[in-house]
């Protein structure tokens, strides 16, 4: 759900005065304490602003400041202090906030600033930021910003709907090369004799129809950013051209007659294991090293639990506040039925089934069938000793009814089978639900 503003103040008087003052002028107003609470509201809706303290335990205004516009880059941040200095100012600024008062304040200056900054029309800035709230996406995020204060090539790779395109761009986004061109080609999509004159363009009469000089896409991307997705695809012939642009850092165009200079940062992009490739001889072995000064590996989600969560509250926000559904939330076995889907498609995926499930939901809960999981692919921890098929559908039963927390309709969802079916089989193998709930099995 879109909300108006966010209150953060660890002083509970200033925090309320603050809030009463901005419900004076017709604003919807919730207020926390501190970050966390602030964090854990994030998680349920999105604020059109927040007015944030500074000074607060544990996590600051500052820090609360950057991960709030990792969650909803386009929620409007303003913060206060009382120890307010221009340094201090200009640093906040940086961050990303929109301003900053000195205490003390009066209501009515507070009043005057946060109308100056809300926004009329706001619409949430969808998937083209990175969503996280694991410690393995916060190394790589780390590894993405660093690489950003450099041209040094990166190789980013990753299983397909992991985030690969998104870390390019932010890559781009931080670097010194922002402000020139970012051009990205996937090089699977293009047959190979037109990939060659869209990467390193071509003269007049060149070929049969070149009517027209055309420049590739490393001249378009002079001084900015080229990335190459899927250039594991890339043919033997085209990976010894790209080789010799990276290393003379010049392009010849097609029927050309001199080189052209060029400077670009090139990111490449695969979802397949480059290092094997070049083991089998599908790819050459000096083109790799020189693509892979910066390696960036991207887990798949399946990898990241604690990203599940985040990401799937995330996508209910945004696609209930388009379907009109503000009061809908994802049940308990639900939740532990994406906890325990193994996400072949990653964070694509998941965003294409909260979507649906948005869609198909009738009552204020998402249940396990508005998901349309049909293959379950759950993460099951199986013994390693061999055992009879009815043993192991004992077990599977078991473990269903413990995801479910003991919801006959969901497990039977789960596992594919009618409600009937399932009470049979529990009669069957002698089992009582309460008992698996309570952990006795």
């Amino acid at each position: 759900m879109i909300k108006d503003i966010l209150i953060v103040d660890d002083e509970i008087n200033m925090a309320k005065a603050m809030g009463e003052a901005l419900k004076r002028v017709n604003f919807v107003v919730d207020i926390v304490y501190s970050a966390e609470e602030a964090l854990n509201n994030f998680e349920k809706n999105i604020y059109k602003m927040v007015v944030s303290d500074v000074r607060m335990d544990n996590i600051n205004g500052k820090e609360l400041l950057k991960k709030i516009k990792r969650i909803s880059p386009k929620t409007i941040v303003i913060l206060v202090s009382a120890y307010g200095t221009i340094e201090d100012a200009v640093e906040i600024m940086k961050e990303g906030a929109s301003d900053f008062i000195v205490k003390p304040f009066s209501a009515e200056e507070l009043q005057k600033k946060v109308k100056t900054y809300f926004p009329s029309d706001f619409r949430i800035l969808k998937f083209n930021e990175i969503i996280y709230k694991s410690q393995k996406m916060g190394k790589i995020i780390k590894i993405g910003e660093k690489a950003a204060k450099t041209s040094a090539p990166v190789l980013i790779q990753g299983e397909s709907g992991t985030g690969k395109e998104l870390l390019a761009k932010k890559i781009h986004k931080n670097s010194n090369r922002k402000d020139f061109p970012y051009i990205a080609i996937n090089c699977a999509a293009i047959p190979e004799n037109l990939l060659e004159s869209e990467l390193f363009g071509y003269e007049k009469g060149a070929f049969t129809g070149a009517t027209n000089s055309k420049p590739g896409k490393f001249e378009l991307a002079h001084k900015g950013t080229l990335v190459l997705d899927e250039i594991s695809e890339l043919h033997p012939t085209l990976q010894s051209k790209l080789l010799r642009v990276l290393q003379e850092k010049e392009v010849d165009r097609l029927g050309g007659v001199k080189p052209i200079p060029v400077d670009i940062r090139l990111i490449s992009i695969t979802n397949k294991d480059i290092e094997s490739l070049v083991k089998k001889g599908d790819f050459r072995e000096d083109l790799y090293f020189r693509i892979n000064v910066v390696p960036i590996r991207i887990p798949p989600l399946r990898e990241r639990k604690e990203d599940l969560t985040y990401l799937s509250n995330y996508f209910l926000n945004v696609f209930r506040e388009e379907a009109g559904k503000k009061a809908l939330k994802i049940s308990k076995s639900t939740m532990d039925l994406i906890m325990n889907y193994n996400w072949p498609g990653n964070v694509r995926e998941l965003q294409n089934v909260i979507q649906r499930a948005v869609i198909f939901a009738e009552g204020d809960k998402i249940e396990p069938s508005d998901l349309f999981l049909t293959e379950s692919k759950l993460n099951l921890e199986l013994p390693d000793e061999l055992m009879s098929l009815q043993e192991m559908e004992k077990k599977m039963i078991i473990y269903s009814l413990k995801k479910t927390n003991g919801n006959r309709k969901n497990t039977a969802e789960i596992l594919g089978i009618s409600e009937r079916t399932l009470r049979n089989k529990i009669k069957e193998y002698e089992l009582t639900v309460k008992d698996i709930v309570s952990g006795n099995y």
